[in-house]
């Protein structure tokens, strides 16, 4: 377990419990004593469904106490995901805070893991774990799943080692001073709100205090937080700043000194609405991704002024702009763009992950030499700073939470109506991006006369795809096409489709819901 002296406190930022380091290092003994009684040993892997919450932290630390890898999992998944991942992972257990939802335990049980809940713990407080980790420093750590919940799902997975790296360089390029008091109001089951915002304060002994994400109640009181527990730093994504700006009153107390913004660049004049609204002496735009540990680089610069899609500069590791994103062409040997000339963005860093999970063709067309090309496309200028100008990527970026086309193409193609669909991602005033889809049905491909016949085809693929996607993921417009426009090699270009669908009017499914619950 990468952690060289006490972690911080642990703090609910919504309730009374918090949790000292002395209590933090007995409860992680407890529980590492009772993952093992339950079969848990070096190289498992353990699924914690219970992010953002005191117990998911103590649990996390104990799993790594075992020698075991740790992989967080979005609470608000249907059984139908989870045991999508489940497939990929193979995890021995499964631990809730509480009893998980229905059908859960079932699924999980019919692929051999162990559902565990907090409660079943509880009776063993006070027994012991080994004292010191079992872990060592190239043994698997976390695995963070960036896509295929529904379809081949693909899990970064970093190693002590990788994880320590990232944070050793953080730690020489920010300090820890700023970060005393860090308040986590995003999701802890990806990179950015995981491995960065919260395991590196408190692991470097600073105080976490933990709030639900993305939960627009607690975002209209977010000033009022901070002014409880005199936050000094938080980090967060351009959608919470545009819902906190229209909805929460800033704080008074002058307690911030640094936050973050990243998983999109920050426009200038969000940028300065932010640092109005904190009155912190440090706003900066930082930019990462899961598969290198993260924050790589950000606005540690001097009076570095608000600007569209300035990153700044690295925080360990290298920065390279080149004239290709193929991991076929030797990174050393592809041309390398001039000052302010728009290339792919490629990283080198010993905090890159070990790779994906079981996918080593899918982790050989984005790592080459040590490098990782991250698909996007920005500029390095004369001083050095990386603007970001735009994404190679086919992500919908919503409220920070990437959301993979193919995953929801993938839930959507298996209704027995669909012929043809392809997700894509519009422009959202309060998200960033949205999820649309275009879909071919049965019905419509067949030139139906009663028009009805694929508007109902429609709703029941609408209720459909609603047991099977999280709430995130669901498409928010609807478009019936008679057939999706394809390449001459065949291929569908989610962009073209996208272009298509906005001639069009996406079908008012919200209405026709409504309408029907009335009748």
């Amino acid at each position: 377990m990468p952690v060289t002296h006490s972690p911080g406190r642990l703090v609910e930022a919504l309730g009374d419990r918090a949790w000292e380091p002395a209590a933090i290092i007995d409860r992680c003994r407890s529980r590492a004593a009772y993952f093992a009684r339950r079969g848990l040993g070096g190289n498992d892997r353990v699924f914690l469904h219970h992010g953002n919450t005191l117990e998911f932290f103590i649990d996390l630390l104990a799993v790594w106490r075992l020698g075991a890898c740790a992989v967080p999992v979005d609470g608000r998944l249907t059984p139908f995901e989870v045991t999508t991942l489940a497939q990929a992972a193979k995890p021995k257990l499964s631990v809730w805070k509480d009893s998980p939802p229905d059908g859960m335990t079932q699924a999980l049980s019919g692929l051999g893991v162990d559902v565990v809940t907090a409660d079943e713990a509880a009776a063993l407080a006070g027994a012991r774990a080994p004292s010191s980790s079992l872990s060592g420093l190239d043994d698997d750590a976390l695995i963070l799943f960036t896509s295929g919940t529904t379809g081949e799902p693909k899990g970064v997975v970093h190693t002590h080692r990788s994880l320590g790296a990232r944070w050793n360089s953080l730690r020489a390029a920010l300090g820890v001073d700023a970060f005393r008091r860090t308040l986590c109001l995003l999701p802890t089951h990806f990179g950015h709100g995981l491995i960065c915002n919260c395991l590196f304060p408190w692991l470097c002994g600073q105080d976490l205090y933990v709030l639900p994400p993305f939960r627009a109640d607690i975002l209209v009181g977010l000033g009022k937080v901070i002014d409880r527990h005199a936050i000094t730093f938080l980090s967060s994504v351009p959608t919470v700043w545009r819902l906190a700006l229209k909805t929460a009153k800033p704080p008074e107390g002058g307690s911030l000194v640094r936050v973050f913004c990243g998983s999109a660049p920050l426009s200038g004049d969000l940028w300065r609405s932010v640092q109005q609204w904190t009155r912190a002496r440090e706003v900066m735009n930082a930019y990462g991704i899961t598969e290198i540990g993260s924050w790589l680089a950000g606005t540690t610069v001097a009076d570095a002024t608000p600007e569209d899609g300035l990153i700044g500069e690295a925080w360990g590791g290298e920065l390279a702009i080149l004239s290709t994103g193929d991991t076929n062409v030797s990174p050393s040997s592809a041309d390398r763009c001039k000052p302010d000339e728009p290339g792919y963005v490629w990283i080198k860093t010993p905090a890159l992950m070990k790779g994906y999970l079981g996918r080593d063709d899918l982790t050989a067309e984005v790592v080459s030499d040590g490098w990782f090309s991250t698909r996007d496309i920005g500029s390095i200028d004369e001083r050095g700073y990386l603007y970001l100008r735009g994404r190679a990527r086919e992500e919908i970026n919503k409220s920070g939470q990437k959301i993979y086309p193919g995953d929801i193409d993938s839930v959507i193609e298996r209704f027995d109506e669909t012929v043809d669909v392809c997700t894509f991602g519009f422009s959202d005033p309060l998200h960033g991006e949205d999820v649309g889809v275009a879909v071919v049905l049965q019905s419509y491909s067949q030139d139906a006369q009663d028009a009805q016949d694929t508007l109902d085809a429609l709703v029941r693929l609408h209720q459909w795809t609603g047991k099977h996607l999280a709430v995130h993921q669901m498409p928010q417009r609807w478009y019936l096409v008679k057939e999706l426009p394809r390449s001459a090699a065949g291929k569908v270009k989610r962009r073209d489709v996208a272009d298509l669908c906005e001639t069009l009017a996406p079908v008012p499914l919200a209405k026709m819901l409504r309408e029907r619950v009335a009748r």
